[in-house]
């Protein structure tokens, strides 16, 4: 029995195939397409409000621009209190509709049930929320607000207050209320495609 060995290098070489040369006219149809690096070095996005990213910019990326922005200065904003975005929802929804579940939380914090799992923990260690057994359906639990919690919410809200005065600056309060209700309505419009 003969047993065919070749060698790492003459494996290699026939691995390698004859590199193709590309005709002057793919060549100018490629450059055209694709320029070279030089030219994209001048090349910038518009800032925040100008072009696509302004007035003239899908509404769809507008709002996601606008939540992006008020998300990472929110974030800032409370990082010196230790609470992260997703935490401040849950406080403040747990204030507004106390005994709320987890899964009731997640709905209405826009987070999905592992997040909230995971905030629902964390506050609870630190003493923040407490749980109390459904008065009907035993197995439910149901989270509220401890005095503790109660008190990092409101540090909590001074410098969200003064992130929503930043945001609702130049506007009246006819021009907030329509705002306010254009983005209830289009959120309340979009669920029901759910």
């Amino acid at each position: 029995m003969k047993h065919n060995i070749r060698t790492v290098t003459e494996t290699r070489a026939l691995r390698k195939t004859p590199k193709r040369r590309k005709s002057p006219a793919l060549q100018k149809s490629a450059a055209k397409d694709f320029p070279t690096n030089r030219g994209l070095a001048g090349v910038r996005p518009p800032p925040p409000g100008r072009g696509k990213r302004g007035e003239k910019g899908h509404l769809a990326y507008l709002l996601r621009q606008a939540q992006g922005a008020t998300r990472l200065t929110l974030e800032r904003a409370l990082a010196d209190l230790g609470v992260t975005p997703p935490q401040f929802a849950v406080l403040t929804m747990l204030r507004a509709s106390p005994g709320l579940s987890g899964a009731d939380l997640a709905r209405v914090a826009l987070l999905t049930p592992q997040t909230v799992g995971v905030i629902i923990r964390n506050l609870a260690r630190d003493g923040a929320i407490r749980k109390t057994p459904h008065p009907v359906h035993g197995r439910l639990l149901q989270w509220r607000l401890t005095r503790r919690g109660n008190a990092l919410l409101d540090k909590c809200r001074r410098p969200v207050k003064s992130l929503e005065r930043r945001l609702v600056a130049g506007l009246g309060a006819r021009a907030q209320a329509t705002v306010r209700r254009w983005l209830s309505r289009i959120a309340a419009d979009l669920q029901q495609d759910d």
